[in-house]
């Protein structure tokens, strides 16, 4: 069995413990809805009155 490798001390993770035993773990990341998918969704132009007819019962 190979021996353990030493902890080297890391300045940054030490600040960041001590910050989240002060003041509490941060809140979990919330993902942003994409704005073009969104406006993708939604069509520009609403549909004419000769596509609207033409259009078969299947696609509704």
């Amino acid at each position: 069995m190979s021996k353990a490798k030493k902890q080297v001390f890391s300045k940054v993770k030490a600040v960041k413990a001590n910050a989240r035993t002060r003041v509490g773990s941060p809140p979990p990341e919330r993902v942003l809805p994409d704005p073009k998918q969104k406006a993708a969704a939604n069509p520009k132009h609403k549909e004419t009155l000769a596509a609207l007819l033409n259009k078969t019962g299947e696609d509704a």
